[in-house]
């Protein structure tokens, strides 16, 4: 009769077996990847209608929502302004390019979108309010010369146009720095009499008295705290035997 095998030699041959096998077991047959689901087809949004707009000098672009509304209307006398202010420092701080679409308006917040029509011609541009002016009587805007060779307005020098407000960065009526200016002088004397005479008039206001780029002199009111109420009271109470008083908005 066969002598039993020692227990744990059994158990050395039984795990020596189960290596085997599992080594000899070959590959395995790779498991078939199911292929991912098909991505849902995506709509494309609808893209918004790019704003208008219109080229304002070399580097700037003046950007108007499409089917903006004017703000504020008027009608009156456009002209141009060029090389005498070329280059130099505007109401804004910028300087002043003439081949730039800009304006000057004596009363818009600076910075303002407008639109001008040519009522005789139909041309239309879009500008930015960057300046003050125009100091003549009669006349609502003073345009750049690129302006006003867009609007027709170069060679005549004037022309009868229709301005409409696009966009404001403040309220047109509301709050606001305002003063008065008094000019132009042909001689600094009669600017410093007239200084001297408005200063003596209303002591909590800041007179001085400057010589424009285009020849003449100028005075300007600040009033106390800039206030609209109080430069209107001014300008209305201001007379003068030579020049003109204009109610200016400072922003």
């Amino acid at each position: 009769m066969p002598r039993a095998l020692p227990y744990f030699l059994l158990f050395l041959i039984l795990l020596l077996g189960s290596a085997l096998l599992s080594g000899c077991g070959g590959h395995k047959p790779a498991q078939a990847q199911a292929p991912p689901p098909p991505s849902l087809p995506q709509e494309k949004p609808v893209a918004a209608p790019p704003p208008a707009t219109t080229t304002a000098g070399a580097n700037e672009k003046i950007e108007v929502p499409a089917g903006a509304k004017p703000l504020f209307e008027e009608t009156g006398m456009a002209s141009w302004y060029g090389a005498p202010y070329h280059n130099r420092r505007g109401s804004n701080g910028e300087i002043y390019d003439m081949n730039a679409m800009t304006a000057a308006h004596l009363t818009l917040p600076l910075g303002s979108i407008v639109r001008v029509t040519n009522l005789k011609t139909g041309d239309s541009a879009v500008v930015r309010i960057t300046d003050r002016g125009p100091f003549v009587p009669g006349r609502i805007v003073d345009l750049s010369l690129a302006a006003a060779k867009a609007l027709d307005v170069y060679l005549p020098g004037t022309a009868k146009v229709r301005l409409e407000v696009l966009q404001a960065p403040s309220s047109l009526d509301a709050g606001g720095r305002w003063a008065v200016q008094i000019g132009s002088f042909a001689e600094k004397k009669e600017a410093a009499e007239l200084a001297e005479h408005v200063q003596r008039r209303y002591q909590t206001a800041k007179v001085v008295k400057f010589e424009s780029p285009a020849g003449g002199w100028w005075v300007r009111v600040r009033v106390l705290d800039d206030d609209r109420q109080r430069a209107t009271a001014v300008a209305h109470d201001t007379e003068t035997a030579e020049g003109s008083v204009f109610l200016v908005r400072l922003d």
